[in-house]
Order: C-alpha cells, then sequence, then structure tokens
C-alpha cells in the first residue's frame, strides 16, 4: 500500500502566469484598435449607419429642443448600447462565418439571438426617444 502523497513529493507546480503590463504605448494601440474596430463598423454594416443617423438625428432633437443634463446621459448610454450591441452582433455573425461558411441551424440560432440583443436595445432606444422627444415636439407642433 502506498501512502498519500506529500507536500515536496513530485514536480513542483509551475508558477502562475506572468502578468502583462499595459503600458502606455499598448493603451494607445488598444484604443486605435478599438477605433479601427468602430469605423469597420460604422463603415461597413448598413445596420450600423441606419442606428449612427438615428443618433445623429436624435442629437440634432437634443440640441434644439433643450434636453437636460440627465436627458443627454440617458440618449448618449442608450447610443452606446445600441452601437456596442451592433458590435457584438457583426463580430458574431462574421466569427460564425468563418468557422462555418454553411448553413447550419445551430450557427443561424446563435446569429438569430445577437441580432435579437440589438433589436431590444434599439426598440428602447425608439421608447425613450418618444418619451424625450415626444411632449416636445407635441408642444411645438400642437400648440
Amino acid at each position: 500500500m502506498s501512502a498519500a502523497p506529500r507536500l515536496g513529493d513530485g514536480p513542483a507546480p509551475s508558477p502562475p502566469p506572468r502578468r502583462r503590463v499595459l503600458s502606455p504605448r499598448r493603451l494607445v494601440r488598444s484604443f486605435a484598435y478599438a477605433f479601427a474596430g468602430l469605423g469597420h463598423l460604422l463603415w461597413r454594416e448598413p445596420n450600423a449607419r441606419i442606428h449612427g443617423g438615428a443618433a445623429l438625428l436624435a442629437v440634432a432633437l437634443g440640441l434644439w429642443l433643450g434636453l437636460s443634463a440627465a436627458e443627454w446621459a440617458a440618449l448618449l448610454a442608450l447610443f452606446g448600447l445600441v452601437i456596442g450591441l451592433e458590435a457584438m452582433n457583426t463580430a458574431v455573425e462574421e466569427l460564425a462565418d468563418v468557422v462555418r461558411p454553411e448553413r447550419d441551424p445551430r450557427i443561424q440560432h446563435l446569429k438569430d439571438v445577437a441580432a435579437g440583443g440589438v433589436l431590444a436595445a434599439a426598440l428602447a432606444a425608439a421608447a425613450a426617444g418618444l418619451v424625450l422627444f415626444g411632449p416636445r415636439l407635441w408642444h411645438l407642433l400642437m400648440g
């Protein structure tokens, strides 16, 4: 019968992986890659351009109607949410197409779920736009 292994028996455990330091140069490079990805999204994805156009329209309306700071904060957060989810959706779709170019119902389901996330955020943003702009526009147009 063999004894249970004791501390010190066998090979020494490997040290934990070395942490990567985020130097200023790496940080700048990371932001450059992120902005390049955002540019790719807005330049190449029609749905992202639609969301961007809607955001510009909302900004113009917000400036015209004089939104409060809290209203601007909500609007900007929703812009970020919708564009961010559109970026994730695009990444999921493009990665899925690289991994499995042929049609696969499992992959299609994942793409649909990702697109549904964008739709949910866009509908929430549209509803918030109605709440923010609707009463003001109604008052201006109907007296």
